[in-house]
């Protein structure tokens, strides 16, 4: 038996592009994965529920939390942090599950610091006038604040070449396809199966 650790993706890309939808698509359908909910000080927008969208924090906890060194990663996001629990990746990977997070952009240029061998995934619209048509038609945004996002939205996409992978979401199914394939591919990568042979040859 090969002694495997599990493999962390992360799922970014700019606000608006649709992460939480292809995340939920992926994990209805049959998958190893294992997500990692992230944690908030934002208020939960209508049908979102506390420990299964986010872990949903006040601005105190969130706090204590980051001094006590309890999150790979944390940003401050249009007024809000967001971070990912350390405990619980740290603990799956060890036991060879597969992690799964999706958060901005800012807390996965951090995870990189942290976990550089993890497979970073980017989002993609399929074009800027998709984007904030899909920004304005959640209608959770005042003006002001869908304009921050696009111009958040903007810096973002210019950080693509941190990444791995880049997946155009035009498409729910297509763009969970494509996530799908590089979860498969990523295991059968030379250098992580020739890793796995050697220590096993070794002992």
């Amino acid at each position: 038996m090969i002694d495997e650790k599990g493999i962390l993706f992360i799922l970014s890309g700019p606000s608006g592009v649709g992460k939480g939808t292809v995340r939920k698509a992926l994990f209805e359908q049959s998958t190893d994965l294992r997500y990692s909910i992230s944690m908030t000080t934002r208020a939960p927008r209508e049908g979102e529920v506390d420990g299964v969208d986010y872990f949903f924090k006040s601005r105190d906890e969130f706090e204590k939390l980051i001094s006590e060194g309890q999150l790979i990663e944390h940003a401050e996001y249009v007024g809000n942090y967001y971070g990912t629990p350390r405990q619980y990746v740290e603990q799956t990977l060890n036991e060879g599950k597969d992690v799964f997070l999706e958060i901005e952009v800012q807390g996965a240029l951090k995870v990189r610091e942290n976990f550089p061998q993890g497979v970073f995934i980017f989002l993609i619209p399929p074009s800027l006038e998709e984007l904030k048509d899909r920004i304005v038609n959640r209608g959770t945004e005042t003006e002001e604040k869908v304009k921050n996002r696009l111009l958040a939205a903007k810096e973002e996409i210019d950080m693509m070449d941190a990444y791995d992978y880049v997946v155009v979401n035009d498409e729910i199914n297509h763009a969970v396809k494509k996530v799908q394939s590089i979860v498969s591919s990523e295991h059968c990568k030379r250098e992580r199966v020739a890793n796995q042979y050697k220590k096993a040859l070794e002992e």
